[in-house]
Parts: structure tokens; sequence; C-alpha cells
């Protein structure tokens, strides 16, 4: 009898590993997730502001949940190479970092994000600047990951598009009050 309950229990297991495996070949390991809003100021004048990861903490969402987290920079702000660290407590703040790493003048700035929990993580992140008008810019935000197998078997069970993407929706509405209330 105990012979034929550790049958079970051992093709149970079994059974569920080869689920995950077959899931996580199934499954794509690729997530991109990004936003847009137009704002009516010049591009000049929102690339300037954006450029500065320190800003973030006036439009960015997630200063906004946890204010109290922990924050070093290293370099020049608005360079390539500036480093942007933060701890928090909130689960979803966590704790990473934000690299500079490419910027073209009045068009895009491109950063590394390097998360360390709740999860180890790499993403490249970008907001894209394209004029629409002479006093209008249409500004997209997001980043782009891949997510190694099996962990890729969370896109299952988790809308990152919904999730992630509503917290740069609402930066992005964040950025625009701003910009369209400065002079």
């Amino acid at each position: 009898m105990i012979k034929k309950i550790l049958i079970a229990l051992v093709a149970i297991v079994v059974l569920l590993v080869a689920t995950v495996a077959i899931a996580s070949f199934a499954t794509k390991t690729d997530c991109k997730i990004e936003r847009e809003i137009t704002i009516n100021k010049p591009k000049a004048d929102v690339y300037n502001y954006v450029k500065l990861l320190k800003n973030q903490n006036e439009w960015g969402p997630w200063y906004k949940k946890e204010p109290t987290m922990k924050q070093e920079f290293r370099g020049t702000d608005g360079t390539v190479g500036f480093v942007s660290y933060w701890n928090g407590t909130n689960e979803q703040v966590g704790e990473g970092e934000q690299e500079i790493k490419k910027l073209v003048e009045n068009e895009r700035v491109e950063t590394e994000l390097r998360f360390k929990r709740p999860f180890e993580s790499k993403a490249d992140a970008f907001l894209i600047l394209e004029a629409v008008g002479e006093n209008q810019t249409k500004a997209k935000w997001g980043f782009a990951t891949n997510m190694p197998r099996p962990l890729n078997v969370m896109l299952l069970v988790i809308d990152m598009d919904k999730e992630v993407g509503k917290d740069f929706a609402d930066g992005l509405s964040s950025l625009k009050t701003i910009m369209e209330k400065q002079p």
C-alpha cells in the first residue's frame, strides 16, 4: 500500500515537472511593454527634463509608492554612465539601479534597469520623443526584457503589460501635467 502511494506521488511530481518544462518551451521569453502620451510642449523642453533621472522622483510612479526609499546617485545626471540606485521596502519598489546607456539629443533616452529584488533581472528601458507639432511631443516610455526559462511560465499567469503598463501610463500622465504647468 505504501509502495503504491509513493509511486503515485513520484508520478505526480514527474508530471508536474514535465508540465512546467513543456510550458516553459511553449511560452515566449521576450516581454516588451510601452505606453505613450502627447505632451503640449516642444520636444527639446521635454527631453531636457526627462534626460535627468533624478526628475523621475517627480513624475515616475515608483517614488510615489515609497517616497522614503533609500536612494543613491553616481555620476553626472543627464549623461551616459549616470546611475540611480534605489532600495525600498515596498515589494512594488524593490531594489535595483538604472543606468543611462545612450542619449540622442532631443530624441531618446536609453537606460538599463538592473533589478535585485524582488527577483534579479535586467531590462532595457527607453523614452522616445517625437514632435507631432511645433509645441507638441509624443513621449513613448517602455522597456524590453527577456525572461529565462522556466521563469517565463509566469507570463502565463501574470499580465505584465497590464501590471507594468499601468505604471508607465500613470508616470506619463504625471509627466504631461508637470511639463504643461511649466512656463
